[in-house]
């Protein structure tokens, strides 16, 4: 036994070596930097989404991205980066599907507006109704670097971000292929003599989250699923923050526990109403599956033709051809998005 712990010990060491200086991002010591130098105080921080992503979106960052799956994304973000255009993107997040999908759609269309490096990340799909087609297309074709972690893996190296320590230990990965495949790193505990399987702390340049609810300071409420949110909001040195609804200050003082995000951890923050749309909300809408499967459609077409014309069709509309997100739902029905309303099902939400 201690002969194959001092084996794994050694080729782990020669991996960290090898491996663990490369931050895909700020470093644990430069996020703290920025972090504790900026101001803690309350203060106004709504500002419009074109003003926010042309503050902080540039080329060669590490873009954080909110949200699971199809729940919660902050769709309305990720368009509008589209449109403001950055290159040389490492992209972060726990699990996601169109917010990705549409970077990735971009990229092919015109990578001289927008590209991606690299990604690191659990999942990047579309759950039950597939596999995402342009991932499948960079990675096949060698167009960008991938760092794959489980979904609890990719989670807590936003919660050591957020935490301000360098790695997390955790217990799965270890004694799988999934240590082959990320940058962490199999020790042994100093307490237990065990093996542990170290994670690096996960720092974006840039955090994207759509909440449920904020008031003017940036203090967030999130029902339903957090979607590991609010560790990619407080891991992140700047975060952009669109919220269904901003809410009175007083009202988040009537609940101070209900605040999953705290003001600090808030850079920019806008209202914008079916900001996750098509994807879901909860205690608002429900997704959009017929809008998803739609844009899937075109990025398979794309994957399995070489044909851009029906990927373009759907930018052209959706993207470029929207100024803003207003214009964008001024294309879906009222008749859809009153049915997502009515799918949600009331969920329950306190807003007061």
């Amino acid at each position: 036994m201690k002969k194959i712990s001092s084996d794994i010990k050694q080729i782990s060491q020669i991996k960290y070596q090898e491996k663990a200086l490369e931050y895909w991002g700020p470093t644990p010591d430069e996020a703290r930097k920025i972090m504790v130098g900026k101001s803690k105080a309350l203060k106004d921080k709504r500002t419009t989404l074109k003003d926010a992503v042309k503050a902080h979106i540039k080329d060669g960052i590490n873009l954080g991205i909110g949200g699971f799956v199809n729940t919660r994304v902050p769709f309305a973000a990720v368009q509008e980066v589209v449109r403001h255009g950055a290159k040389d993107l490492t992209l972060s997040f726990q699990s996601n599907s169109i917010c990705v999908e549409l970077l990735a759609g971009a990229m092919i269309l015109d990578p001289d507006r927008v590209s991606i490096k690299r990604a690191e990340f659990a999942w990047w799909g579309y759950e039950l109704i597939g596999i995402a087609p342009l991932l499948r297309h960079l990675t096949t074709n060698g167009l960008i670097e991938v760092d794959d972690y489980t979904n609890y893996g990719m989670s807590v190296r936003f919660k050591a971000g957020a935490m301000g320590i360098p790695f997390i230990p955790i217990r799965d990965h270890g004694g799988s292929d999934m240590e082959l495949i990320n940058k962490g790193t199999m020790t042994e505990c100093p307490y237990t003599g065990r093996n542990v399987y170290l994670v690096p702390a996960c720092h974006p340049d840039v955090g994207l989250v759509h909440v449920s609810a904020a008031d003017m300071n940036g203090n967030s409420r999130i029902f339903g699923a957090l979607c590991t949110c609010p560790e990619i909001a407080m891991a992140s040195t700047y975060t952009i923050v669109t919220a269904e609804k901003i809410i009175p200050e007083d009202n988040i003082r009537n609940f101070p526990n209900m605040t999953e995000i705290p003001h600090p951890a808030v850079d920019s923050l806008v209202e914008r109403s079916y900001g996750a749309y098509p994807g879901a909300c909860y205690g608002f809408h429900w997704f959009d599956m017929d809008h998803i499967k739609m844009f899937r459609a075109a990025c398979e077409d794309f994957r399995v033709t070489g044909d851009k014309t029906k990927l373009k069709q759907y930018y052209d509309e959706y993207v470029f051809g929207c100024e803003d997100h207003d214009d964008f739902l001024d294309k879906i029905s009222y008749k859809t998005l009153n049915k997502l309303n009515k799918l949600d099902g009331g969920q329950p939400i306190i807003l007061t």
